[in-house]
């Protein structure tokens, strides 16, 4: 199971983990796989204490890291302004009244309020603020790869990446997305369905895959969206994939940072349980359906902002629900991201134990195809 890709990004099985958890991205590259650290949600010291940890922890085993700079978004063409600059502009647009709704929800659901004053800061949705952290993991030799979790990335950061020689690639959910991605020049594409955790676009994967990885051959394409188990990979390797690229996966392993009451909502999914939705981020994600996404998603209340400024408001959400995850009802408020093959996941396992059950359903599958195919 061991592709070209592999030997470029110097890994032994094509199994690629999204995860915001430092733990689990060392877990899954002693593996054998590639842990990919998500910084969406982080600050430049955050990551620098997280990238620290990783390479202290991970030997000489690689890793990669996810960065967001979206294609488009409020505020894309301010690049004059500093970060502080940008932050406090994009504050002045956001209405008094979303504010107001985020605070209802979370005060009827019993979520504690933050300890500290003061406003929560936009973290990586816009160039000012990713770039720091880009910069960051440039500086790190075990970093093999980096992904921007949102669009093609600007051509002057694709030059600044391969230039380190490091891997650039990006996530998308159309051929058409994939194909800027090629021209762009980036070094691999990760093709997600609408199955997918997070941002995701409305193309199932078993017709989205083919289809990508047709129009932008030879490029290598990780497939994305629905991998829960190696049958599932297994059919993303025979469409042409260069490997798979998951992220539920990963949410409730032993490794996992979430509190025990995330994991749980996330150990009861089912299939069924998750909405594609912009109440979170103002840009479609897929994450569980609660209270919280069902208000926001009524046509009768407010319409969630574009990106960033929703994430302005539900910042302050975002971080207490982490937090205090198991006080009151936060749950039913809670941003819980995930696909819809976290209704597959009902026990608790380790990273290690996750790669090598991958592999050993991967070749069962494959032994029972090969094994058809000898019937006369």
């Amino acid at each position: 199971m061991r592709t070209p890709f592999c030997n470029d990004v110097g890994i032994e099985a094509p199994i690629f983990a999204f995860t915001h958890c430092r733990d689990v991205v060392v877990a899954v590259s002693k593996a054998g796989g590639l842990g990919v650290l998500g910084a969406g949600f982080m600050d430049v010291d955050q990551l620098r204490e997280e990238l620290d940890w990783i390479d202290a922890h991970i030997g000489d085993r690689p890793y990669g890291v996810d960065v967001v700079i979206p294609q488009n978004y409020v505020g894309r063409d301010e690049e004059g302004l500093t970060e502080q600059e940008l932050e406090n502009k994009l504050w002045a647009m956001v209405p008094n009244e979303h504010l107001a709704l985020a605070e209802k929800l979370l005060k009827e659901h019993g979520v504690p309020p933050w300890p500290e004053t003061g406003r929560p800061k936009i973290f990586g949705w816009t160039r000012q603020t990713v770039m720091p952290c880009l910069e960051e993991a440039l500086t790190r030799p075990k970093c093999r790869l980096i992904a921007n979790a949102l669009g093609t990335p600007p051509a002057d950061v694709i030059r600044q990446v391969k230039d380190s020689g490091r891997l650039i690639g990006a996530l998308c959910g159309k051929s058409k997305q994939a194909i800027q991605h090629r021209d762009a020049g980036l070094d691999f594409v990760v093709a997600q369905g609408t199955e997918g955790g997070g941002h995701t676009g409305e193309v199932g994967s078993m017709v989205l895959w083919p289809e990508i990885i047709d129009s932008v051959s030879p490029l290598p394409v990780l497939a994305a969206g629905g991998i829960g188990n190696g049958r599932q990979m297994l059919a993303a390797m025979a469409m042409g994939a260069a490997g798979v690229w998951t992220g539920s996966l990963w949410l409730t392993v032993e490794e996992a940072h979430a509190q025990p009451a995330q994991k749980e909502s996330f150990l009861k999914a089912g299939v069924d349980d998750t909405v594609r939705t912009k109440a979170w981020t103002g840009k479609p994600a897929r994450v569980l359906r609660n209270h919280w996404t069902d208000s926001w998603d009524d046509p009768e209340t407010l319409e969630p902002l574009p990106m960033p400024l929703h994430g302005l408001v539900t910042a302050d959400a975002m971080r207490r629900t982490e937090t205090y995850a198991g006080a009151g009802n936060t749950q039913d408020v809670a941003m819980n991201i995930c696909g819809q093959v976290i209704g597959q996941i009902n026990q608790v396992e380790s990273c290690k134990s996750v790669v090598y059950r991958l592999i050993d359903e991967y070749l069962a599958a494959l032994e029972q195809v090969t094994s058809l195919s000898a019937i006369e």
